[in-house]
């Protein structure tokens, strides 16, 4: 019988994790679905899909499976997942290649840098799925209001912006901050399932909200849209966020 170290045994982990991170990274480099700091796209997007049809973007969007399920079920919408991660979106863009998914790509920025991607009301409507609710670092949120201003540069008049997650503080930070900015709020529904309302788009499962659903969490759910008026940051947050460059979710 050969013995392996414990150390040893995470040493073969790490190496083995970092070797299929790098085989992803090689794949997407060759997906024709996955665009990776592209130039010249604000306002040529519907180029990359061949057609005028409204853009749905999934921020932070993991592994892409808002996306990938929201381009199955509707074929009149284009959808984009965004993430900086390139080994999660490995999956999502995988599985719309195979399943011949022309409506449904990716983008591989930081969302901070958002506006060099779209133009001016290119954008239709926004989801953001579980996302980090970054407990100790409110301006990382993707509801904090120097993301809702990002929003607003590219998004349509009256275009829907919706949060799922199971944070109860990323939650009420969210309606605090819809209530502060004068957004107009479309459906707030504390616990999807709970009151049986987990229809539709919100029927979608990711992986985490699986999990989180195994393990008892209730999940928030959030519709919004901005105001006509510009989006501020309020007098506590200006601390935090003068002077900086938004390159994304730390």
């Amino acid at each position: 019988m050969v013995f392996i170290s414990p150390t040893s045994h995470i040493n073969y982990l790490c190496l083995f994790m970092g070797h299929k991170k790098l085989i992803r990274f090689q794949a997407i480099d060759t997906y024709a679905n996955v665009l990776q700091y592209p130039e010249n796209m604000p306002g040529n997007w519907h180029t990359f899909f061949k057609n005028d049809n409204r853009i749905t973007l999934e921020l932070a969007c993991g592994k892409g499976e808002y996306s990938v399920n929201l381009g199955r079920e509707n074929k009149d919408g284009n959808y984009i997942g965004v993430d900086i991660k390139g080994n999660r979106i490995y999956t999502g863009a995988k599985a719309a290649l195979e399943e011949g998914l022309a409506n449904v790509g990716f983008l591989r920025i930081h969302i901070g840098q958002i506006t060099n991607y779209f133009a001016a009301n290119e954008v239709g409507e926004i989801w953001i799925i579980f996302p980090d609710p970054f407990l100790k670092k409110a301006k990382n949120r993707l509801t904090h209001p120097r993301f809702l201003h990002l929003y607003q540069q590219i998004l349509k008049p009256g275009a829907t912006i919706n949060l799922k997650t199971d944070s109860k503080e990323l939650y009420d930070f969210t309606l605090e901050t819809i209530a502060e900015q004068g957004c107009i709020m479309h459906q707030n529904i504390a616990d999807i399932y709970g009151q049986g309302l987990a229809t539709g788009a919100l029927a979608i499962q990711t992986f985490y909200e699986k999990r989180h659903l195994a393990e008892g969490r209730t999940i928030y759910y959030v519709s919004f849209s901005l105001p006509e008026t510009p989006i501020t940051i309020p007098e506590r947050f200006r601390e935090d966020t003068d002077n900086e460059d938004l390159t994304g979710e730390d």
